[in-house]
């Protein structure tokens, strides 16, 4: 490959970006990240006036935007979605919620919802869409957000790893099913990232300052720092990266424990 061409490694030009969760967070900073390399972006949102919010950022930067309202836990909302928007490049899904309870008090409800959202929701959308950029014949790729949760858990995490594991494994083998259409389905581990979902542990001192020490970077992350990975995870940089599980964690699984010992 000559020089010249490993500058368009990251180039995506020409490629149609569906976020899902574009509103706000890691979903919002995503959109803005993909527009900023050249692709067209749609910005889906349970919150129609978020995702507008932030396709109207792309289009004051120069970029090309729309919004689109989706709910991922409506089959008929993700279908009208895929007619809506049309085939992608690139889907990427960021939405989540969370209930932190000890497993002996979550109630039925609690766990329908966190399972709605992150496992079946998420589903649907790997299931419609991938099966559409199958048969497009164009390939592409599809990033799914998973958590550092689905290796390391904590009091509390329970129904909410077990949908981030299931999210995990449902990236890979759609992996293993579409690679042959040159669908690449990979799966983003956050670690700590300061967004809506983790306002309550932010607002603790105490607990935002014991995550902030678990990292090796001593520090949360920011929703902009997710960008990277899924820019590289959606362009020509990636192209033989599929079924992977990408931590993007300031080094929280890499070491155990809190205590510095005195060497």
């Amino acid at each position: 490959m000559a020089i010249g061409d490993y500058r368009k490694l990251f180039d995506l030009g020409g490629r149609h970006a569906l976020v899902v969760g574009a509103g706000s967070g890691i979903g919002e900073a995503c959109a803005e990240g993909l527009a900023a390399f050249d692709a067209r972006v749609t910005c889906a949102d349970l919150d129609l006036n978020a995702a507008q919010r932030t396709a109207a950022t792309i289009g004051r930067d120069g970029g090309q935007s729309k919004a689109l309202q989706v709910d991922m836990r409506d089959p008929a909302s993700c279908a009208a979605a895929l007619t809506q928007a049309g085939t992608p490049d690139a889907l990427v899904i960021t939405p989540a919620i969370n209930v932190r309870r000890r497993t002996r008090d979550l109630s039925d409800e609690d766990i329908r919802r966190v399972i709605e959202l992150n496992l079946v929701g998420t589903f649907r959308l790997m299931r419609d869409f991938g099966e559409a950029m199958a048969e497009s014949g164009r390939g592409g790729s599809i990033v799914v957000f998973s958590s550092i949760r689905a290796q390391v858990v904590e009091p509390g995490q329970s129904i909410y790893a077990a949908t981030k594991a299931g999210a995990l494994q449902a990236a890979r083998t759609l992996a293993s099913e579409l690679g042959p259409s040159g669908v690449r389905v990979n799966a983003v581990a956050p670690g700590v990232v300061e967004t809506p979902l983790t306002a309550p542990i932010k607002a603790n001192p105490d607990w935002y300052g014991a995550y902030a020490a678990k990292t090796a970077l001593g520090r949360w992350a920011q929703p902009s720092e997710m960008v990277g990975a899924v820019v590289f995870l959606c362009s020509d940089a990636g192209r033989y990266v599929t079924g992977s599980y990408l931590v993007v964690d300031g080094g929280w699984l890499a070491q155990d424990g809190r205590f510095t010992p005195p060497l």
